[in-house]
């Protein structure tokens, strides 16, 4: 295995990277409150696009070669990387994965996802989604609070998969997995959803990390749809994709792409976050 590369941040680099992050934020927020029945998902990557650009900055999703949406919206059995379209339409009930980036003029990035259910569907159906989007935000906050205290970065890895299992049967994608960010959206090292035999990079302060885990109500194997980018369950199960960007300093854990720093989801364990100054 290829040593990982690791580049560690300043604190100055990190309250940088704060404004990438509320951007990020923003322009999730905006998607999230637009989410309804009768909204295309293209619609979607519109409102994003414009809380991004007006804000000073500008999608990182759009770098990716071949890419040029400004999220990713993937619709119930899609997990992750689905690309926005005027006919892919949201209904009652569906379950959508939003998934977003931004770059700011400074060149640092933000990345963050989340699900939602589509209100006013059939309420068992409901239910039933909200248990697996429910599962994978638990599972994100569960990995945040392990990335606080931690000193191997594989206890993210193992906190993310003991919540997962404690929620139910859920599957955990293997292939696709959380990373770092910094001068790139995507940078080392690897960050896992599920407990691997190397205990990976001792933590240092520095580190900015993705986490996301990304999981099915059914089976963990998925397959690539035909537009070489939406990344499906096999079995046709529901899927949920949650993600922040964190960087942990020397003075404790920042939780970036949260509008309160993680408070709300640090609450349960005990951690608070810790702001830099600029």
């Amino acid at each position: 295995m290829a040593r990982e590369r690791i580049t560690l941040k300043s604190n100055s680099d990190i309250v940088l990277m704060r404004e990438a992050g509320l951007i990020t934020a923003a322009a999730l927020k905006a998607v999230r409150e637009a989410i309804s029945p009768g909204v295309s998902t293209l619609e979607l990557d519109s409102i994003a696009e414009a809380t991004i650009v007006s804000m000073g900055a500008k999608s990182n999703f759009k770098l990716v070669a071949g890419y040029r949406h400004t999220i990713c919206a993937s619709i119930n059995d899609e997990v992750v990387h689905g690309i926005p379209s005027k006919d892919r339409i949201l209904r009652a009930g569906d379950i959508v994965s939003v998934d977003c980036g931004a770059i700011t003029p400074s060149g640092w990035n933000g990345d963050a996802a989340f699900s939602k259910v589509v209100p006013g569907g059939n309420p068992e159906l409901m239910a039933s989604r909200q248990r697996v989007s429910d599962a994978g935000e638990s599972a994100l906050w569960a990995g945040i609070a392990a990335f606080a205290t931690a000193t191997r970065l594989n206890e993210v890895g193992r906190a993310v998969e003991k919540s997962i299992k404690a929620a139910g049967r859920f599957g955990i994608l293997q292939d696709y997995i959380g990373h770092g960010v910094g001068r790139s959206m995507h940078e080392d090292p690897a960050v896992y959803n599920y407990q691997t035999r190397d205990l990976g990079p001792v933590i240092e302060p520095g580190l900015v990390i993705a986490i996301e885990p990304m999981i099915t109500a059914g089976s963990q194997a998925v397959k690539i749809l035909d537009d070489e980018w939406t990344v499906s369950s096999k079995d046709g199960s529901d899927s949920s994709h949650w993600e922040h960007t964190v960087a942990r300093h020397a003075g404790g854990i920042w939780v970036l792409t949260a509008e309160d720093g993680g408070v709300a989801g640090l609450a349960k364990y005990g951690i608070t976050p810790v702001p830099l100054e600029s």
